[in-house]
């Protein structure tokens, strides 16, 4: 069981990236999961509401473990979201399947070398071309990470910021997924990563004058000229995103 703690507006960030997601846009049966919701019902209310705007039938199931969390939630369901109790195994009606699980403040509490076999076990829930998002974020949401998965294994790791707030970007070393946190050290993909990008933030600091967007833009611009797998364009990185291949960052044996 979770701690709980997930407040108002704490997960926009990993709302804002799944509302942008074929998984989302393309799937026949736009059916989402929130596991482990914590303590109240809002990321789950939010999650529907903020991916309404682009499908307007989805739908979304909050599932938590803590039997007296779903009682508390049960009053606030509504057409469209419903509470459930359960776990990694991902409780639904007959054989249905999600578009999207997003699992956030959930595995930060668990042992690394529990990680993989909680996310195979929410992967085979997905449909064929869903994912599975699994991640952290500070209290505020101003700072947060997560690797997004499909049926097949992870895909890419997201770093979210909001450039107004954070003196440099490697701040998120402290909110990486429980697969990296630990990962953090020289000879890891993800160590390089973080010590590239604040190279690049450093590089590019005279472009603050303009804004703290620009610079980032300018940094992860400057991360791409130098080899590495960034994805997106412009339009996310202005939002403070920051996406990469997993096999750049993948621990390493």
């Amino acid at each position: 069981m979770t701690r709980g703690t997930t407040g108002v507006n704490r997960l926009r960030r990993m709302d804002r990236w799944l509302a942008a997601q074929p998984a989302l846009r393309r799937t026949a049966d736009p059916l989402i999961v929130d596991l482990g919701y914590g303590a109240a019902h809002w990321t789950s209310l939010e999650l529907l509401e903020r991916l309404r705007r682009v499908r307007p039938e989805a739908r979304v199931v909050g599932i938590e473990i803590d039997p007296e969390r779903v009682r508390a939630a049960a009053p606030f369901a509504r057409e469209g979201l419903s509470f459930r109790q359960g776990g990694f195994e991902i409780p639904l009606d007959g054989d249905a399947r999600p578009a999207i699980i997003r699992a956030a403040n959930v595995l930060r509490q668990y042992d690394e070398g529990e990680v993989a076999e909680a996310w195979a076990r929410m992967q085979a829930r997905l449909q064929p071309a869903g994912v599975l998002l699994e991640g952290t974020c500070s209290e505020l949401g101003r700072v947060a990470s997560w690797v997004a998965l499909d049926p097949d294994g992870p895909r890419t790791l997201t770093l979210a910021l909001h450039l107004g707030s954070v003196e440099h970007p490697s701040v998120v070393a402290e909110r990486l997924p429980k697969a990296l946190i630990h990962r953090n050290v020289p000879g890891e993909g993800v160590h390089d990563l973080l010590r590239e990008l604040d190279t690049q933030w450093a590089r590019h600091a005279p472009l603050a004058t303009f804004s703290p967007r620009q610079r980032f833009i300018a940094a992860v611009r400057g991360l791409r000229d130098a080899g590495w797998p960034v994805r997106d364009g412009v339009a996310r990185w202005r939002l403070g995103e920051l996406t990469v291949d997993w096999s750049a960052v993948a621990p390493r044996p």
